[in-house]
């Protein structure tokens, strides 16, 4: 039994002075901040592995020459070359479209808007999450109401969310092909769009009218993600607030000005950065309804200079596009942090 006991308390006390013991005593050591870092480790070393990684690896390939046109030759270092060619457009000769618009001296100084993959980018990135964000807010403020088939109205709105992206392009592809579908007309038998001159005969053949009819096509499916995420910032206010502003003879415009929008605001500022995030990178509902060839972005440069292949093009335009929403991001954090969020 003494020897049970002695080899007991020399165990003991080896677990109290060894390597787990010093870490034990290392962590009661930090602080709450220290600690939580601790905690996120495994998720930086992961984010590492599985974004940062492939980002410096794009980087790094994008300072290689991609053609055999040129000084260069191909695969050989070229430093920052492939992104001054972008910039100064010398590389416009061997892409689909152009990266930058093209400028002019005379008034208007951008001609030829729709055919820059960077423009057509921020234009559909700034319209959609626009109206994606005002439309989902509405719809978000009815189903915050009590009223009678409530859960269906919410299924409905959520439907077209849940529609994959290919089948929605095919879905308004076909709705404006000429002599098929039956919102796009025909030279003798315009349809309604046609006649208030919003489209043409053929919009889907056309950089602008293709451009306008995939924003409302992401509208119509993406408002209904703004509005959950909206609805269930809305749904965490305190409903007594309200009741005491009833008391206070506060109109439902006051309510609305003083205590649903503020509390609501760093909701809706997430919701608009996860989709301006995503909409920077929109590619798929363009290449089903148009096609890249018609409505150039930055994600269809990517893949069809990849496909060429150029690959030190592709990767310099596609760090180009992270870059962007970057400082996108940047953005959103400056206003995250000016609203207290």
């Amino acid at each position: 039994m003494a020897t049970e006991q002695q080899s007991g308390e020399a165990l003991t006390e080896s677990q109290r002075s060894g390597p787990y013991a010093s870490a034990v005593n290392w962590i009661e050591t930090l602080s709450e901040t220290q600690f939580a870092y601790l905690l996120l480790t495994p998720a930086l070393i992961l984010l590492g592995v599985i974004a940062i990684y492939p980002l410096v690896s794009t980087f790094s390939m994008s300072l290689y020459a991609d053609q055999l046109t040129g000084a260069a030759r191909l695969g050989e270092f070229v430093g920052l070359q492939n992104y001054i060619d972008l910039f100064t457009g010398a590389r416009d000769f061997a892409l689909p479209s152009a990266f930058l618009p093209t400028f002019t001296t005379e008034f208007p100084f951008v001609t030829d808007i729709y055919s820059s993959a960077l423009m057509v980018t921020l234009i559909f990135t700034a319209f959609s999450v626009l109206f994606e964000t005002l439309i989902g807010f509405g719809q978000a403020l009815i189903l915050d109401q009590d009223f009678r088939g409530r859960r269906w109205v919410r299924v409905a709105i959520i439907i077209p969310w849940a529609v994959p992206i290919v089948i929605q392009g095919m879905i308004w592809f076909l709705m404006f092909q000429p002599n098929i579908g039956f919102l796009v007309g025909t030279t003798e038998n315009p349809a309604i769009m046609n006649q208030l001159g919003l489209i043409g005969t053929t919009p889907l053949r056309d950089t602008a009218d293709s451009l306008f009819l995939i924003i409302v096509a992401d509208v119509w499916k993406t408002s209904a993600f703004m509005a959950l995420l909206i609805l269930a910032g809305m749904q965490s206010i305190d409903r007594s607030l309200y009741d005491v502003a009833k008391v206070a003879g506060a109109s439902r415009w006051q309510q609305f000005k003083l205590i649903t929008f503020p509390l609501i605001l760093p909701t809706v500022l997430v919701a608009m950065l996860f989709r301006t995030i995503d909409a920077m990178r929109v590619y798929g509902i363009i290449e089903t309804m148009a096609g890249c060839q018609t409505v150039p972005s930055l994600s269809c440069l990517v893949v069809t200079t990849f496909n060429a292949p150029l690959y030190g093009t592709s990767a310099t335009v596609a760090f180009i596009t992270a870059g962007i929403i970057a400082i996108v991001v940047s953005i959103y954090i400056v206003n995250f942090a000016s609203e207290g969020i």
